[in-house]
């Protein structure tokens, strides 16, 4: 039989630092009954934090902007379910950069280098959700395995620059790779992997 709603699940993101939180939820269990959710979130009144609406993105997502950098006064999120029998609420406080995740980096292109058979350029651009990376730069991850080596991934870095020289390859071996930013500060968590990119040294024609 239909019930109350309960608290939902939620979680946020900066991953447009500073410029905007991205927060998402999920209601748990399935509601039976047409479920609305009201979002706010509020900072501590009359500080430089304000409050208002976490406007929605998506039918389980919402974002606000106007964000306070560097704030000790934590930031929370107000998410209420209502439906006809009731309504439950998750605060969820954070420190926005605590919570500073950003996209995978993207256009990643992995290159022969004319006359190197043991070396593969590395070229890739910063997500283009993140608004100003000359002013907050990213660090990158790479990880990188050769075709045969099943399950076998170096990591390297990180490096705060979008390109890198891998060395010391296996000639005439394909090779995958990937990479991941965070924040050069170190504030928050790293990105999600990028799309596996392929390439193999030069070889001799």
């Amino acid at each position: 039989q239909p019930d109350p709603p309960a608290p939902p699940a939620v979680e946020c993101w900066a991953i447009s630092y500073p410029q905007a939180v991205n927060c998402s939820w999920a209601a748990e269990p399935e509601p039976l009954l047409e479920t609305d959710y009201i979002t706010t979130y509020s900072g501590v009144a009359g500080t430089a934090i304000g409050s208002g609406e976490c406007v929605r993105t998506g039918p389980h997502s919402c974002s606000f902007g106007d964000i306070q950098m560097f704030s000790l006064i934590p930031y929370v999120l107000n998410v209420t379910a209502v439906n006809p029998l009731g309504a439950a609420s998750r605060l969820l406080p954070f420190l926005v950069e605590d919570i500073i995740k950003p996209d995978p980096p993207e256009d990643l292109r992995v290159l022969p280098i004319p006359g190197e058979t043991k070396k593969l350029l590395l070229e890739w651009s910063p997500p283009g959700s993140w608004p100003f990376p000359e002013y907050f730069p990213l660090k990158y991850c790479i990880r990188y395995a050769r075709d045969e080596a099943k399950g076998l991934s170096l990591w390297i870095g990180p490096y705060e620059q979008t390109s890198f020289t891998l060395t010391g390859l296996r000639p005439g071996t394909l090779h995958h790779v990937q990479v991941a930013a965070k924040d050069f500060t170190d504030y928050g968590e790293f990105s999600a992997w990028s799309r596996p990119a392929s390439g193999m040294p030069w070889t001799q024609p």
